[in-house]
């Protein structure tokens, strides 16, 4: 598992490119077993995933009937839910780098969208943390995720430019495959493990 120092490093990168230099590419281990290694970040995700679990599980039992169980199950199938919105993007990220002819990308892409996902899993569950501590701000809060969620949005459309060049086709497409496909599986994914607190 990459250490701390190892996971700034990239991160670092990460916020040149956000920043549109191009030298943050050459912070992020691009290799084969770069790759390989960035599927680490799944792993340093998980406490702050875990945070934001807590705030689902707790946003679940408020929605339904008095004695609901949200035990241990309730974890597990979040846990499923995240893991499986994690591969299948990449996995379609990997067909269309097929079809597209890019499939030289594909590792760049996987890389920098791995990484990204550690500091959006901590700003995640730190804004779920101050819905718990602060409740009354709540709609300050939801503004802010907003914002996170274009931040994220806009620094993949960064990286994918970086990565892939100023193609307007091959960048929409693949923000695309990378963003829509999560969203709606984890809607329906929620819905039919019966996690879903809406």
């Amino acid at each position: 598992m990459p250490p701390f120092p190892e996971v700034k490093f990239y991160i670092s990168g990460l916020w040149l490119l956000f920043k549109g230099d191009a030298q943050g590419l050459q912070r992020l281990d691009m290799t084969d077993r770069g790759m390989m290694r960035s599927f680490w970040a799944f792993v340093w995700c998980l406490p702050a995933m875990f945070v934001y679990w807590t705030g689902m599980r707790f946003a679940f039992l408020s929605a339904s009937t008095e004695g609901t169980k949200a035990g241990l199950g309730f974890y597990l199938r979040l846990f499923m839910v995240e893991a499986i919105n994690w591969i299948l993007p990449l996995t379609l990220l990997g067909v269309l780098c097929l079809l597209l002819k890019t499939e030289r990308k594909f590792t760049a892409i996987v890389v920098a969208t791995n990484w990204l996902s550690v500091p959006i899993s901590y700003a995640y569950a730190v804004l779920t943390l101050l819905l718990f501590l602060v409740p009354f701000a709540a709609g300050l809060i939801a503004l802010v995720q907003l914002a996170l969620l274009i931040a994220t949005i806009f620094a993949i459309s960064r990286f994918v430019r970086q990565i892939c060049g100023p193609e307007p086709l091959v960048v929409a497409t693949t923000m695309l495959v990378l963003l829509v496909p999560g969203l709606i599986v984890a809607d329906l994914l929620q819905s039919y493990l019966g996690v879903s607190p809406y």
